[in-house]
């Protein structure tokens, strides 16, 4: 099991907890499950994103999914196939799978497609106005600027 010191990251940065859990969870995820279903994730604009699943053979009723804490986990369960088929080879995969994407801060879920076998969950990320850049005024106040002329007064008497 591998693990990141981030200490000199939280020397300089404030609020970055969840980043080094993150990525400690990154390091330690079983790969073993990573490669089922095949997945894409496409930047579509500044503040939106698509992540398109290959979820081929599956219905959309037998697709969940949800968002907690931050987590997108997308579940597929196959219905039981009730008739008994018997196959000289079987390559599509219907296997039941998790796949779980962290989102970052303010990304949320704006829908979910499914067409052509491909399940297609649209993100937005909308950062709240408060956490947006913005100019901060510094005030002038008179009496500092009183004080320091009558404190020169002082001198020359």
């Amino acid at each position: 099991m591998n693990s990141i010191d981030f200490t000199p990251l939280y020397r300089s940065s404030v609020g970055f907890d969840r980043l080094a859990s993150l990525l400690n969870s990154a390091l330690n995820t079983e790969t073993a499950s990573a490669g089922y279903p095949p997945y894409n994730i496409e930047i579509r604009d500044e503040n939106q994103y698509a992540i398109t699943l290959a979820v081929a053979g599956f219905a959309e009723s037998e697709l969940d999914i949800q968002v907690e804490k931050g987590v997108l986990t997308i579940r597929g369960k196959k219905a039981n196939d009730k008739s008994e088929r018997q196959y000289l080879y079987q390559g599509i995969a219907n296997r039941a799978f998790e796949r779980k994407f962290n989102l970052a801060d303010y990304v949320e879920v704006a829908g979910a497609d499914l067409n052509n076998g491909l399940l297609t969950i649209n993100l937005l990320k909308e950062i709240p106005d408060a956490m947006k850049p913005r100019s901060i005024a510094i005030n002038r106040t008179d009496d500092a600027i009183e004080h320091r002329t009558g404190s020169d007064n002082n001198k020359a008497a």
